[in-house]
């Protein structure tokens, strides 16, 4: 199929990567104050999904296949926030390294923006822990929805170095192939879709997203020390998961850290570089 005959319907890949490239060099030039705003969303946004995610999956009845599927699905509603309502998420601006290979922005420029929206997610989805917390949701039918949440942070914290790099290499070349797709996108129920299937699979398959985790770990941290969750804490321990490494220490260092070197491996250098080289680096040699 011919560019001209797909251009009715959706933006073909290389008019994709041109406006990747173009909104990347909007990004770049965004003040401060704003993109830290856009990522306090982000944060927020996707949190928000990981709360809708812990808590359809805390007790279903449906295959370990089909509960993953479910989830995955759920906590599409974080990426469609995002990429509709408009927020700055550092995992999807990983794709600015098209326009850093382009010589549009400099290095200095790339590491800026990614170190303040990184920022701004984090503080998002902690705000999102305190109402949680303070709404008394994780201590609904009985504090399960927070065992389920325990659960959840402790496997995380224990996932090997190694691991949880690649793991976090996987989950976003999913998240920015669901960007990217966005792209080709006119409409909203474009977006939808785009988001819907890669979203779901990470989510499914049990990849790792940094920003996601700045909720998810943070509200087991909360969970552990609160006292109305202590039955519940006593449960997983006899059930093998004693939450030794479920610390601010294992967040940060065996997950947070390593997740975000993956994330940053996955998009940048997997879907942007790749794409650019496919569609861009001719542009950026006869400009040079």
């Amino acid at each position: 199929m011919q560019d001209s005959e797909l251009s009715s319907d959706a933006y073909a890949p290389a008019q994709m990567a041109a406006r990747v490239e173009a909104a990347s060099i909007t990004k770049i030039n965004r003040d401060h104050a704003s993109t830290f705003m856009l990522a306090l969303l982000a944060g927020a946004f996707i949190a928000l999904g990981a709360v809708f995610y812990s808590f359809v999956i805390h007790d279903s009845s449906l295959s370990f296949g089909l509960t993953r599927l479910l989830g995955g699905l759920v906590f599409c509603l974080g990426l469609i926030l995002v990429v509709v309502a408009g927020a700055e998420l550092f995992t999807g601006n990983n794709l600015i390294v098209m326009a850093f290979v382009s010589h549009k922005i400099t290095l200095r420029q790339l590491i800026l923006n990614w170190g303040v929206v990184f920022i701004g997610n984090l503080f998002g989805a902690l705000g999102v822990v305190l109402l949680i917390f303070l709404s008394g949701h994780w201590f609904e039918r009985g504090g399960a929805v927070g065992q389920a949440a325990l659960a959840i942070a402790d496997h995380k914290v224990n996932l090997g170095f190694m691991q949880a790099i690649v793991l976090g290499i996987l989950c976003n070349i999913l998240v920015c192939l669901a960007v990217w797709l966005c792209y080709s996108a006119r409409s909203v129920t474009d977006k939808i879709l785009a988001v819907l299937f890669p979203i779901t699979a990470f989510v499914a398959l049990g990849f790792e997203h940094s920003v996601a985790n700045m909720y998810l770990i943070p509200a087991g941290l909360v969970l552990k020390h609160s006292s109305d969750m202590a039955n519940h804490v006593e449960t997983l321990a006899v059930a093998g998961q004693d939450l030794s490494a479920l610390t601010l220490p294992g967040f940060l260092l065996n997950n947070l850290l390593p997740v975000t070197i993956g994330n940053i491996i996955g998009g940048g250098l997997f879907v942007a570089a790749v794409y650019w080289f496919v569609y861009l680096r001719r542009s950026g040699i006869q400009q040079g």
